[in-house]
Parts: structure tokens; C-alpha cells; sequence
């Protein structure tokens, strides 16, 4: 049998995939044996760690390019042996500026497997190199064409030729197609949904990056507010953690549980403000030559702080896109952060995360050669105008799913609400504004917030890796997710508890006297912000 599928496993096999507005330059495929590897949830955002042992599957590579601009695009599908498949297609998504077949994807694609897929990704044309690799075709010229590929092009043809080379393969379509990702993943789960609503049965969309030219300017805004500050003092590490710290000691009990998390960040937000542990002594790591000493925490590192947790304005000014939410991880050498600085010998410098900086240099300045540091406000604003044409091409934030819903689809998000890149307020938004829309939002789309989570994985919480099972028993027999479970670590102490969906959010029954059981936990409206004692 082995022998008769790695036969079957040929360019021959699958002929040349017919892909409109594209055209085939290569067909790869190689029977793979022996094949054993493991995906972890951390990985996997919304599906629980899997071991793949000994698999064999075929691994077939199509090459493609749109004639005329001058792009090479690669997808790469695993199919498993027959016996194995479980009749069902997940196509998975990227992270950062890359798109796929990456470690990440990769993990994605071994979870996949392991479940009994058939699973894809493709590089969208873009690589491996990240923007400085092909976001500009020359100074003042950025490469639109790849980056609409990036977009949304490439994650159509991805589909398209997934399910070709599945149908040549097994000799039928599958039964049901999935696609999942996070972060940039889960921005292109949303452009599948809002761009072309028939390619997928079911979309998980986590953590999505939707406002995503926004969001680049949002990752160096409080680099510009640090910038900002008289005498341009950068601060501490310890000042911005200390007032994270405080916001946690404030506000941790809003939920009625103390856990060490803000499951209520709204709410904390109006009841704590960083200015008012300005002064207060602490001890620091970095200070005193490195060597560690006690200092106080500057009005400067608290207006980083309040400026980072109430978000970038837009349009002179006149409204905000949401930042951070208190508790989340603002400065940490070990993760990619947003207010984080370096210090040497008891001085800091700045230093921007380049997931912003490089968006803002390629695409914004379009100049390799440009410096994203000591903008003033108005440069600032300026570079944050041309956001605004780039999210038509890659914002997804388009509301409309109706064409979706009227395919039959469904959607799950998650977000967490420590997320120390993407605010989940976007989220949240996205999910009113189809619900203004549509009318009925809640028949086909599911957000859950999950607090104490960073970005897709991370923080106190564990992630809700139900949710994909979720999202296919909601597909497949009509059962939609009223609750998923997830795990919190809480001073070695797992808490067993459930995430709602929104607008809903778990409440704590009192009389049950047990927080780590998950029967003591059930979905509530949302009641009005506590006051502050």
C-alpha cells in the first residue's frame, strides 16, 4: 500500500492546477515516511498539543506567478495517507510579515496532520525575508503587487489549489475546509471571510491584526511618546513594570476574584491612574551602573504607561485607536514588546519594535535609508494619514459578512486581554460593527475574550484549545459554542474556568466558594464598572 501511494505521489498526479489570474511554473512532490514531530497548544492558538508519530503523507509544492508581476509564489500541501485523512481541509495562516511555510506554519500544519487533514500554507511570494526583503521594488516605490498577495490574493489561490490538488489526490473534495491562524494569521482569516466567503466552511480568526497599517504606527507610538517627554529621559524597565504591578495590585479583585489578573482591564481603567504612583520608590534592576538600585517612578515612564493603555490618535486627534489594556506585558527583553528600552551602564535608549518601525519605513517613508526615531507629532501624524490607504488593501476590517453568513460560514475569534501587541479592542469592535450590519451576528460569529492571555499564547492563561472542535461541531452538526473551557495558572494552582461568548463574560458564583471549579464559573451580561473603594 505504501508502495502504491508514494507512486501516486508525482507530479503527474496532480497535472497543473488551474488557478484564474495565475499561472503554474512548478509542480513538486515527494513522498515523505517516517515522519515524527510534535505541536504544542502554544502553537496550535485554538486546538491542544498533539504528537505526530512515524506519519507518511505527500508533500506537494505548486509554484505559481501572476503574469505581469514579475512574482513567484509557493504553496506547499501535506496529504495525508488515505487511510489517515479525515475527508476535511485546514488551510493555516502566518505571523509577523511572513506569510507561511515558516516554523510557525509548520507547527500549525503538523497539528493539522496529526488531526487526520489535509493542510496548506503558502508564502504569498513574500518569503522568508520579511519587509526589508521585498516590501520596496526602488526608493519611493513600494511593491503593491506583493504586497496584495500578502493581503488577501495569495490566501484565495491558496484555497483553490489546496482543494485541486486534494480532489487529484484522493479522487473527491473534502468534506468540510478550516482555516486558522493568529495575529497576522488571524488578520488573513478575516480577508478570507470579508474577500472571498466561499472558500472555507469554517475560519478560526485569533487574536487578527485588523486595522493593520494602524497598527504598525500603534507598535512605535509609545516608542514617539517616550520621545516626547522634556529632557528626553527614557525610563526604566522597572518604573514601566512597577506600574503595570500597580494597576494589577489595583484592580485584580474587580472581578470578584484575586488571581493576580485584570479580567475587568475596562473597568481598571477607570479606577486606576498611572500618575498617581508617580514618585513611588522601588527597586530597579538597571539602575546604579547596571549593578541594581532603588529609584523612584518618573512621571515620565507613568505618562508612557497612561498614553500606551488609552491609544494613538487618529485624524488630528479627534478619535483614538484603543491601546494596550492594563496587565498587559509592556517591557520585557525575553518577548517582543512595545514599550521596551535597553540600558547600559544605568542609561536607557529606545528601542521600537521593528514590526513597527519597518512598516513605517518601507511603506509609509517608502526609504530603506529613512531613521523612524525623534519624530515630531507632526511627522508622526503624517506617516499615520497614509495608514489609511494601505488598510484598503490590508486592513480587513471590512464588516459585511453577509456574503459570508449567506454561505453557510462560521467564524470564531479569540483575543487576550494581556495581549502586549494587538489591543483586543479591535476585536471587539470588528464583532459590533458586523453585528450593526447584519443583525445577527450571533448566528454565525463567536468572539471570546480571554483574560489574562498575551498574544495568542502566553500570560496566566492558558489558551481555549477547544475552540477548533468547537468550531467544527458548529460547522459540521449545527452546535454552537455557548462556553469553551481554559486552564489559568494561579500560584501553581490550576484554575479551571470557562470563557464566554461576547458581549457576554464569566461571572464567579460567590456562593459556590471555589474558583478553580469550572461549575462555579457561568456566562453573565456585562454589569456596569465598579467603583473604586
Amino acid at each position: 500500500m505504501a508502495a502504491s501511494l508514494a507512486a501516486h505521489c508525482s507530479p503527474a498526479t496532480f497535472g497543473t492546477p488551474s488557478l484564474f489570474g495565475g499561472s503554474v511554473l512548478n509542480v513538486h512532490a515527494s513522498y515523505v515516511t517516517n515522519f515524527s514531530a510534535s505541536a504544542p497548544d502554544t502553537a496550535r492558538f485554538i486546538a491542544p498539543s498533539v504528537r505526530l508519530t512515524d506519519a507518511s503523507f505527500c508533500n506537494v509544492t505548486v509554484e505559481y506567478t501572476h503574469p505581469g508581476q514579475a512574482d513567484r509564489v509557493s504553496v506547499e500541501t501535506w496529504l495525508p495517507d488515505a487511510g489517515r485523512w479525515n475527508g476535511r481541509f485546514q488551510a493555516v495562516g502566518g505571523g509577523g510579515w511572513r506569510a507561511g511555510r515558516f516554523a510557525l506554519t509548520y507547527g500549525l500544519q503538523v497539528g493539522a496532520l496529526a488531526d487526520g487533514f489535509a493542510t496548506t500554507s503558502t508564502d504569498a511570494g513574500v518569503g522568508q525575508l520579511g519587509l526589508p526583503g521585498w516590501a520596496l521594488l526602488s526608493p519611493g516605490n513600494p511593491n503593491l503587487h506583493k504586497l496584495n498577495n500578502f493581503a488577501n490574493v495569495a490566501l484565495h489561490d491558496q484555497a483553490v489549489i489546496g482543494k485541486a490538488l486534494i480532489n487529484s489526490y484522493y479522487g473527491s473534495a473534502p468534506k468540510y475546509s478550516y482555516f486558522t491562524g493568529c495575529s497576522t494569521g488571524g488578520r488573513m482569516a478575516l480577508a478570507i471571510a470579508q474577500r472571498y466567503p466561499e472558500d472555507f466552511d469554517g475560519i478560526a480568526a485569533s487574536a487578527p491584526a485588523i486595522n493593520n497599517p494602524e497598527l504598525a504606527a500603534f507598535l512605535y507610538w509609545p516608542q514617539q511618546v517616550m520621545s516626547e517627554q522634556a529632557g528626553g529621559y527614557v525610563p526604566y524597565p522597572c518604573e514601566i513594570l512597577a506600574v503595570t504591578a500597580a494597576a494589577v495590585a489595583a484592580c485584580d479583585g474587580l472581578d470578584g476574584v484575586q488571581d493576580g489578573i485584570i479580567a475587568r482591564p475596562g473597568d481598571c481603567q477607570r479606577v486606576f491612574d498611572p500618575l498617581s504612583v508617580v514618585g513611588r520608590e522601588i527597586a530597579c534592576p538597571q539602575a546604579g551602573g547596571g549593578g541594581g538600585a532603588r529609584v523612584k517612578i518618573s512621571r515620565a515612564a507613568a505618562v508612557v504607561v497612561r498614553e500606551t493603555w488609552a491609544g494613538m490618535p487618529t485624524k488630528r486627534g479627534r478619535d483614538l485607536l484603543k491601546g494596550l489594556r492594563p496587565g498587559a506585558l509592556l517591557t520585557d527583553p525575553a518577548v517582543l514588546t512595545i514599550v521596551t528600552t535597553n540600558c547600559d551602564g544605568g542609561k536607557c535608549v529606545q528601542a521600537p519594535n521593528s514590526l513597527g518601525t519597518d512598516f513605517m519605513k518601507y511603506f509609509f517613508a517608502k526609504d530603506p535609508m529613512v531613521t523612524i526615531a525623534n519624530l515630531t507629532r507632526e511627522q508622526f501624524v503624517e506617516y499615520l494619514y497614509q495608514s489609511q490607504y494601505y488598510n484598503s488593501i490590508i486592513g480587513s476590517n471590512d464588516p459585511d459578512l453577509t456574503p459570508f453568513h449567506k454561505a453557510g460560514g462560521k467564524l470564531i475569534s479569540m483575543h487576550g486581554l494581556a495581549d502586549e501587541l494587538l489591543p483586543d479592542h479591535q476585536t471587539a469592535e470588528y464583532y459590533d460593527a458586523v453585528d450593526k450590519i447584519t443583525g445577527n451576528v450571533h448566528d454565525f460569529f463567536r468572539y471570546f475574550e480571554v483574560p489574562g492571555m498575551g498574544h495568542c499564547q502566553g500570560g496566566k492563561s492558558g489558551q481555549p484549545n477547544q475552540l477548533m472542535q468547537q468550531l467544527m461541531d458548529w460547522v459540521e452538526k449545527g452546535t454552537a459554542p455557548e462556553s469553551t473551557p481554559v486552564k489559568l495558572n494561579v500560584s501553581n494552582t490550576i484554575h479551571n474556568r470557562i470563557l464566554c461568548p461576547y458581549p457576554q463574560r464569566a461571572e464567579f458564583n460567590r456562593g459556590c466558594g471555589d474558583p478553580t471549579k469550572e461549575h462555579c464559573w457561568s456566562c453573565k451580561a456585562r454589569k456596569p464598572c465598579k467603583k473604586a473603594r
